[in-house]
């Protein structure tokens, strides 16, 4: 009875050392006997006791973040520079004979290829063409870690520090480039006013009833404020310098 009952119960821890259960994210890598023989899963699979063994491999997008590098660019500017990368495994069986940590394997790799890619470019090239750069650390590290059986989907620099100096200086250079622009639309502004002002002379002076139409509304729209202002037009003034004239014509012939 008590034998029974023994082996009873190496039965049942065997049953359970050979029935595992892979999720339908993960993937089993089969040894046997120290032999790998495939992968298995997901689902229910069962192992020969004490001489199978399984190791579990994940299958989702894993996000990495680079940590900051210290950086020196192509013109001698010195930058801290932090990425995030995105990668999953293609090849369970790769990533687990081929490589002993995927993770650090990526994470170094990761490093590297960011300061050997970044110091390839100038700082201008770095604000404006992030996107190619990305691209390119990409494809480095996706070259690298193919043989694991990883791909690298993708890697963003999220984060660009650039020292004191070299932020003021970057700000008056902006500011420098904003009054550029404001004098150059003030000039161009004035250069057109000129050329309407310009137009309008030369109509004016060949239509003289212009200039006293001019005139009239422009007192017209004066005087809808309330206030003492009198104005004389030059053509007004001329008149009674000439009916002065004429009157004082008259009393001398008398």
């Amino acid at each position: 009875m008590e034998l029974s009952i023994f082996f009873l119960i190496i039965a049942v821890v065997l049953f359970f050392m050979s029935v595992k259960v892979v999720n339908e994210y993960d993937r089993g890598v089969i040894f046997f006997l120290g032999r790998c023989t495939g992968v298995r899963g997901p689902g229910l699979i069962v192992l020969i006791p004490i001489l199978e063994r399984m190791q579990q491999v994940a299958l989702r997008t894993v996000t990495m973040g680079i940590p900051t590098q210290k950086i020196i660019t192509k013109d001698n500017v010195s930058i801290d520079i932090a990425a995030v990368a995105y990668y999953h495994v293609i090849d369970p069986k790769k990533s687990v004979i081929a490589i002993e940590n995927v993770y650090d394997a990526v994470n170094q790799i990761s490093q590297t290829t960011v300061r050997n890619v970044v110091g390839q470019f100038v700082l201008d090239q770095l604000l404006s063409k992030t996107a190619e750069i990305n691209l390119q650390i990409k494809n480095v590290i996706d070259a690298h870690t193919e043989p694991w059986g990883v791909q690298v989907t993708a890697v963003e620099i999220k984060d660009i520090t650039l020292p004191d100096n070299m932020q003021r200086a970057m700000a008056k250079e902006a500011e420098a480039e904003r009054e550029r622009r404001a004098k150059i639309v003030a000039a161009e502004g004035e250069f057109q006013a000129a050329q309407k002002l310009g137009e309008a002379a030369d109509l004016i002076s060949a239509h003289p009833v212009a200039l006293q139409l001019r005139t009239l509304q422009t007192m017209a729209e004066i005087s809808v404020e309330k206030n003492s202002t009198i104005i004389f037009p030059a053509q007004f003034m001329t008149t009674v310098q000439e009916a002065i004239k004429v009157i004082k014509g008259d009393n001398t012939l008398k």
